[in-house]
């Protein structure tokens, strides 16, 4: 197996220490709604680790919180509610987009505000062996203290000073030193420390999480390319100053970005879709597929159209998943090639587009074996295999169209329905159409229309399965 390391540029052989991989995916700040940037860098680790443990890994996956920072600061205030209570509430709402979405929960999810005295420790061991300092009550790294700062983003100190300046009140000794602690200011949470009240920076947060859940050296450090610099690279030299041990990370994962039109998706600018709303429109799978169908390191730009045509992909893959297996002594489908070219696929950096051009051909193979009668039970049993590896349930997405409420004629209208999908159904079989026609358009009161396979009617509403009925 290869994968793209940031820091060398390069793919290189995945060498975890042993059969457990330790693995830490920089989380969201939860001061808004998560958004569909998130949603792509959390279904793309999400299939990663689900790809891992599909080769016989054990995955240790660490995720953050930071439930402190000065945006949630800002929206509390604005909000009047605590900061607590102010993400708490979102990390819920994240927690019921990631469940829908088929993200497997993390091993753990450590908060920033309850990991205080492990940031401390580290600091605290920092500025002992000269990589920071403290100057009224704020703590900073001193980045000329690591000969190897800029190694990820493969920038230099004078290269970085274009866009380097020092805010009002800041004390650096360097303008690229970056705060490990701040002292407090009226009216923010704060905690004691040796450097009087305040809170901890952005960037120590990540690596006190990471030394203390998975130790000195990580096998995978993910996130969005957004945090090659300044967090990741401020990550590798705080632990690796504060340790001593190189390398902090084997290997460095970033995915592309989403773009809106022209712009990043971004909660700090406003430029973006919601989880939520991409929900209300949308599958799960079929933003799993649409996220997957790029490479990860590729960059994508929303698109309704895209999102549609890729539901109906997903439609495809759901009939096929939904086939009956039956007993037949013909030849068995040999679903061995299509095992072999998904596994290959992402045996290179994780290539889930080849990959799921696998999963289609086998699709495609199943329902002509299953037209011509061939036994599909094996196949059909690798297909749903591979396809759970990427996350996909291809299960009818559940929805509760007006009729779910309704009677007809003092039968629940439900009931009613599928008597027309019967009726309708022999009519059909009678070669009476126009009589079936007639049936076929009582249902559009509901917004229902049909769609008939060889083997069951699909009623949908407004485009999405509502049920399906199995023909006699």
């Amino acid at each position: 197996m290869k994968i793209y390391n940031t820091l060398s540029g390069r793919k290189e052989d995945f060498a975890p220490r042993n059969d457990t991989v330790k693995m830490y995916v920089c989380g969201v700040t939860p001061y808004a709604p998560s958004h569909l940037g998130h949603a792509m860098s959390y279904i793309i680790f999400d299939t990663i680790r689900s790809y891992l443990e599909f080769r016989g890994y054990k995955v240790k996956y660490i995720q953050n919180f930071t439930d402190i920072d000065d945006k949630i600061i800002a929206r509390a205030n604005e909000s009047g509610i605590p900061t607590h209570d102010l993400a708490q509430g979102f990390i819920e709402q994240y927690f019921a987009n990631m469940d829908t979405l088929n993200i497997k929960r993390a091993t753990i999810y450590p908060r920033a505000t309850e990991e205080i005295p492990k940031m401390i420790e580290v600091i605290e061991g920092l500025i002992q062996k000269g990589h920071a300092y403290e100057v009224g009550g704020d703590v900073y790294f001193r980045v000329q203290s690591d000969p190897d700062y800029g190694k990820l983003s493969h920038r230099t100190l004078d290269g970085m000073m274009a866009g380097a300046r020092v805010e009002i009140g800041e004390a650096k000794e360097h303008p690229l030193d970056f705060a490990l602690w701040k002292a407090a200011k009226p009216g923010e949470p704060q905690w004691h420390s040796p450097w009087g009240p305040g809170r901890p920076g952005w960037h120590i947060e990540c690596s006190a999480m990471s030394l203390k859940y998975l130790g000195e050296t990580l096998d995978i450090h993910g996130g969005g390319q957004d945090l090659t610099f300044p967090h990741h690279e401020n990550e590798i030299a705080q632990s690796e100053s504060f340790t001593g041990v190189k390398p902090f990370v084997r290997h460095w994962l970033h995915n592309g970005l989403l773009q809106l039109g022209e712009e990043k998706m971004s909660k700090s600018t406003g430029k973006l879709i919601t989880i939520s709303e991409a929900l209300s429109k949308y599958s799960p799978d079929a933003l799993r597929l649409w996220v997957l169908s790029s490479h990860y390191r590729s960059p994508m730009t929303y698109s309704d159209e895209n999102l549609a045509a890729t539901e109906k992909g997903v439609e495809r893959l759901r009939n096929t998943n939904n086939l009956d297996i039956k007993e037949s002594a013909a030849t068995a489908i040999d679903s061995q090639t299509y095992r072999e070219r998904f596994i290959e696929a992402m045996d290179d950096d994780f290539g889930t587009p080849q990959a799921i051009a696998a999963l289609f051909d086998l699709a495609r193979e199943i329902n002509r074996g299953n037209d011509e009668g061939l036994h599909i039970g094996e196949a059909l049993n690798t297909f749903r295999e591979l396809t759970g590896v990427l996350g996909l349930k291809l299960s009818d997405v559940t929805i509760s169209p007006p009729v779910a409420e309704a009677f007809v004629e003092g039968l629940p209208a439900e009931v009613v329905i599928e008597s027309w999908v019967k009726e309708r159904e022999e009519l059909r079989k009678a070669k009476q159409w126009n009589r079936a026609d007639d049936v076929r358009d009582r249902f559009k009161q509901w917004d229902l229309t049909l769609e008939d396979t060889s083997q069951e009617t699909i009623l949908r509403y407004k485009g999405r399965i509502w049920r399906r009925y199995k023909k006699p």
